[in-house]
């Protein structure tokens, strides 16, 4: 895959839980390559309470390794 991921530096704290949940996206996509097998898969979690909420864990863990490269936006 090509480099797309070039700072965690982010302008505000919006950009930067954006940026988190781009993160938790492509790794995804680096997990399971396959685009075909990420959307049939998205119907066994689509309507989860557990994967939703895990997926947000991972969002949050994301946007705390962000929030801390920004200096939490002091």
């Amino acid at each position: 895959m090509a480099d797309w991921l070039t700072s965690l530096k982010t302008d505000t704290p919006q950009e930067g839980f954006e940026l988190a949940i781009t993160l938790s996206r492509k790794g995804v996509g680096y997990t399971q390559t396959s685009p075909d097998v990420r959307e049939k898969l998205r119907e066994d979690y689509a309507e989860s309470a557990d994967s939703l909420t895990m997926a947000s864990q991972v969002i949050a863990i994301h946007y705390q390794t962000v929030a801390a490269a920004n200096n939490y936006w002091k």
